[in-house]
């Protein structure tokens, strides 16, 4: 696709400079630009940390449950079903 830039003369001095230094053309010195921006700032972007919810309301365990018992509180689970 072709487009139009407004560059800073002296940028677009020094980026065709860099194109022919390293034999490659302007537009895909530009386009690994944008790819390396584009791809930074996708890495900075860090999702959004999502709070765990806490009941906070009254009641527990029920009375003569062994809450460090794995075998009972399936168990206890089974029977509210």
């Amino acid at each position: 696709m072709k487009t139009t830039l407004d560059i800073n003369d002296s940028l677009l001095a020094n980026a065709k400079a860099l194109a022919a230094q390293q034999q490659t053309s302007l537009t895909r010195l530009i386009e690994e630009g944008l790819q390396l921006r584009l791809r930074s700032s996708h890495a900075a972007t860090k999702p959004k940390k999502q709070k765990i919810p806490v009941f906070k309301g009254r009641g527990g365990l029920v009375a003569g449950l062994n809450p460090s018992s794995n075998k009972a509180m399936l168990d206890a689970a089974d029977d509210d079903a």
